[in-house]
């Protein structure tokens, strides 16, 4: 279940709806699928692709996505670092990053224009959008581990364009949740990490 958390005001929101309300003034949205049973956890991208065909089809529709495609990462994924470091720094795309989260969980840093940095949470069934020009970056959690499904207007427009006055090192990228506390966490002592992706 995604979860936003806004460090500079000390506010967490889980409900969904207050989610979509709170993502909306902002140009992202927020949606829930179902993911129980619906695939096999070593399911091939073609297979999910295939069983999430008719959530794609209407995502294209509304977004003007003309392709899709599955990303699984984890610890064992050749130069993972050198991808990871891509895009651990606050940057822009010329196109919506759309990701739904099959398997794993990260966090997407939001800086937008209009309001405070936040930092929305999604794990598995959780599709969340990030606008063409919105200031953002992305981290995995401590398991190194996610499956998306992502699409695309146009693969070229998912370059990162890094901004000259980046804010990213301001906020540390935490994981929300138990699942993802230290031992101690839960007495105040600290959190897990988290690894960066976007």
């Amino acid at each position: 279940m995604a979860s936003i958390s806004v460090p500079d005001e000390n506010r967490e929101i889980t409900d969904p709806d207050e989610i979509r309300e709170f993502l909306a003034p902002h140009g992202l949205w927020y949606e829930k699928w179902d993911v129980e049973g619906r695939i096999d956890r070593d399911a091939s991208n073609e297979e999910i692709l295939e069983a999430y065909s008719p959530e794609i089809d209407a995502l294209k529709s509304k977004g003007g996505f003309v392709t899709a495609d599955v990303i699984n990462v984890s610890s064992e994924t050749p130069g993972l670092d050198d991808m990871l470091n891509k895009f651990n720094k606050e940057h822009t795309h010329d196109e919506d990053e759309v990701r739904f989260t099959v398997r794993g969980s990260g966090v997407f840093h939001v800086n937008p224009e209009n309001g405070p940095v936040f930092a929305i949470t999604v794990e598995s069934g959780d599709l969340v959008n990030v606008p063409r020009g919105t200031l953002h970056w992305f981290n995995l959690c401590s398991d190194r581990t996610i499956r998306c499904i992502r699409l695309f207007e146009d693969p070229s427009g998912w370059a990162p364009h890094y901004t000259d006055n980046p804010v990213h090192e301001n906020y540390a990228p935490i994981c929300l949740g138990p699942s993802y506390l230290s031992p101690g966490a839960a007495d105040g002592e600290g959190a897990g990490s988290v690894v960066d992706l976007s």
